[in-house]
Order: structure tokens, then sequence, then C-alpha cells
């Protein structure tokens, strides 16, 4: 534990710095999109629309974060589900996903505590609520069942894509374009978490727990039912991004997938 942490304390903050950037950038949408006095929010009636806007600045957003420098050191999972998902593969050490799990936690909070302090009665107006996840009017068991299968897709993309010679370069871009249609689509279940990380900062700056049990468990259990998946016998690294030479601290083997699309030993290729 404290050799992972002395030698990867960078990955852990930037792997915090990222989500609290998520979480900032959520908060923006939700005042810009929903609070009555935003003038999108009066040009824009249709809910839908809205969501869709929402749905396109988070994925823009998502695709920012993990083809940035830091996400790409860091592999930019920003989800304690996707963590857990990528240990249970056996591609993480534990002290690691344990220090990444941490760090998500704290990223989330603070980003949306920052949001807190700058932009003061606008995220706390009901209308925004700070971006707190609950669920819809189906319920909490709609909800997690929305959860849980939107979790298990995702990680089920991440996978493949990740893990094919050839999309892997595109993972960020096929998990952003799954968000927007995720926050679309599936936002008036469960408010579209997908993430515990993500609602713990809400929650914990508004004070309000309603169904945290949905998105503290759904997203983990869906996406380790991903992992599960006997199809994806090969994980070779944990990383979202690894297309650069940017220091990878997970078991990794993606020397030997750069050499299956590269058509080249894997020794020449190895990305340490």
């Amino acid at each position: 534990m404290i050799d992972a942490l002395h030698s990867h304390w960078p990955e852990y903050l930037m792997e915090a710095a990222l989500l609290g950037a998520f979480m900032v950038s959520a908060c923006l949408c939700g005042v810009v999109l929903e609070h009555p006095c935003s003038g999108l929010r009066r040009r824009i009636g249709r809910a839908f629309i809205r969501r869709l806007l929402a749905g396109l600045a988070m994925g823009v957003t998502a695709i920012l974060l993990i083809y940035s420098p830091w996400g790409a050191r860091s592999g930019a999972h920003m989800n304690p589900a996707t963590t857990l998902a990528f240990w249970s593969r056996g591609k993480i050490a534990a002290p690691d996903a344990l220090f990444y799990v941490l760090s998500q936690f704290v990223g989330g909070a603070l980003g949306v505590a920052l949001c807190r302090i700058l932009l003061r009665e606008r995220l706390r107006h009901p209308f925004v609520d700070h971006v707190v996840t609950v669920p819809g009017q189906r319920g909490a068991a709609a909800a997690w069942t929305a959860e849980l299968l939107i979790a298990f897709v995702m990680m089920l993309t991440v996978l493949y894509a990740s893990n094919d010679p050839f999309l892997t370069p595109y993972t960020g871009f096929l998990a952003a374009g799954l968000l927007v249609i995720y926050i679309a689509l599936e936002a008036p279940l469960s408010g579209m978490s997908l993430n515990p990380a993500r609602s713990f900062g809400s929650a914990v700056v508004a004070r309000r727990w309603t169904a945290f049990w949905v998105y503290l468990t759904a997203p983990v259990i869906g996406m380790l039912l991903a992992s599960a998946v006997p199809d994806h016998s090969t994980v070779y690294c944990a990383k979202l991004n690894h297309c650069n030479q940017q220091r990878c601290i997970f078991r990794c083997e993606f020397d030997r997938l750069a050499a299956i699309r590269d058509d080249r030993p894997a020794a020449n290729v190895a990305r340490r």
C-alpha cells in the first residue's frame, strides 16, 4: 500500500482531478439548461432536447478528459465501477484499485463543492439541485434496473473496443457516444448516474441521499457482470486510451495488442 502510494500518487491525483472536472461540467450544464433564469431554459421548452444537449456537452467533456494528457496517463476511469471491473480481471493491483476508488469519490465531491461555491443559489435551485441523481416516476426498482443495464452495456463496449487492435484508439469516442444516448433517453428513469462517485459527489454536497443505494450498487454490479462475459478472455490493459507514450501503472500487455495491430513483434512496441 505504501509503495503504491509513493510510486503512483500522480495517477491517483489525476483520477480525482478528472472526475472533479467532469462534475464541474455537469453542474454548469445543469445550471445553463435547467435553471429558470437561463436563456436556454426559456427558449428550449422540450425536456428531451435539453437532455440531448446535456448529453452532447457531457460526451464532449468525456472525450476531452479521456484523451487529455492526464487521462492518457491515469487511464481515465473516472468511475469506481470501471476500476473494480478491471480489478476483477486482474489488470489492476489491489492497492491501486483502492486508491483509484478513493480518489474518484473525493474528486467528484470536490468538483461539486467548487461549483457550490462559484454558482451558489443557481446550483442549489430545485430545478438544478446540485445535479443529484434520483429515481424517476417509475421508482427505485426501475432506476436500479436501468442503471444496471446501462453500466453493463458501457463496460461491455469499453472491453470490446479497448481490446480490439483496430478499435482501441476510438474507445473514448464510443464511451462518449453512449453517454449522449444515456443522458437523452435513460435519464428520466434514474437521472443517469452510471457512476457511484458521480452520484456521491452530488449527494454529499446537497445532503440528499434519496435511494443512493441504487447508484452505489447497480453500476458496480453491471460492470462486474460485463467483465465476466466469456468472450473477453483477453484484457490487455485497464486504460481507456493507451495509444500514447504515457506511463502505465497497470498489469499491462498492450504491447501484444499493438503488435497485432501493427503486425510486428510485441517487443518492438512495448509501452512502459
